[in-house]
């Protein structure tokens, strides 16, 4: 799998900014496909740190119910793949540096 097609983009929540704080920890939003290794070497390339530690979760679609004039509409969204990298100690990515 190529590169630019691991990373999808950085999640940016209140509970992924603690973790960057406290244990070095990012959170990813990743490709269903990738695995740790490559998760690593895209991060590592990507933004120039040392990687110590990859967790993957597979989060779970959910199913969504609207009503409208037409009556309800059920429809599932997407599952998706998250990465919690931790890097070396002294390390730090800037995430918000394209903002």
């Amino acid at each position: 799998m190529n590169l630019n097609e691991v990373l999808v983009k950085p999640i940016l929540t209140e509970k992924a900014n603690n973790q960057q704080e406290k244990l070095r920890r990012y959170a990813f939003r990743v490709s269903r496909k990738a695995n740790k290794l490559e998760i690593k070497t895209a991060v590592e390339a990507f933004y120039g740190v040392s990687v110590v530690d990859v967790n993957t979760v597979v989060v779970p679609g959910k199913n969504k119910t609207r009503y409208t004039k037409a009556g309800f509409i059920k429809g599932v969204k997407p599952a998706y793949k998250k990465a919690y990298v931790t890097v070396a100690e002294g390390e730090t990515i800037d995430l918000y540096a394209n903002i």
